[in-house]
């Protein structure tokens, strides 16, 4: 014989959250600005970043940087530590633009 599965009851359940520790002032971020280009900082190694956004290939990003769509894979290669798969880059990441020869 079965028996119908009762589902637990919590609608008498009450929480909260508490803290001693002291309120700290937040950031405040209001005048950030996103996007980038193809003139991003250079950091101090010599090698300019990107911040992928909504839309972007590697090759779109190779295409803006050197000329050539079809050097994508020196941005893949100079970014295997985060990227295991060149077709799936995410808005946000940095990616690392090295400098490629001709």
């Amino acid at each position: 014989m079965t028996t119908p599965d009762k589902k637990a009851d919590f609608s008498d359940v009450q929480g909260g959250v508490s803290s001693t520790d002291e309120i700290k002032e937040k950031a405040d971020f209001s005048d950030v600005q996103g996007g980038s280009s193809s003139t991003d900082e250079i950091t101090g190694g010599g090698e300019q970043t990107y911040t992928v956004q909504k839309g972007d290939t590697l090759s779109h990003i190779a295409k803006e940087f050197y000329g050539k769509a079809n050097k994508w894979n020196a941005i893949f290669e100079a970014n295997r530590d985060q990227l295991d798969d060149p077709d799936k880059i995410q808005p946000g990441q940095i990616l690392k633009i090295p400098t490629v020869n001709d």
